[in-house]
């Protein structure tokens, strides 16, 4: 990963908005069945293995990793 990717990241655990900053200001969203999904741009891949780290640290466990498509810039702006 060379430049910053947005991800949807799943782990099984109840968790709120606080946590946020604990995840390197990932948006924090409690889901049905204790599925807390964190979601954001993160700008490299060391960054990915930290927000992954924090959640294996506070023993969670992980269900998915998604990158997420992000639209392409308006051609103006390329």
């Amino acid at each position: 990963m060379e430049r910053a990717q947005v991800f949807r990241i799943r782990c099984r655990g109840a968790l709120d908005a606080d946590w946020s900053a604990w995840f390197a200001g990932l948006t924090v969203v409690a889901e049905a069945d204790d599925i807390t999904c964190l979601e954001g741009r993160l700008p490299d891949q060391a960054a990915l293995h930290g927000v992954l780290g924090a959640i294996r640290d506070l023993g969670l466990e992980l269900v998915s990793v998604e990158p997420v498509a992000m639209p392409a810039p308006p051609p103006d702006q390329r």
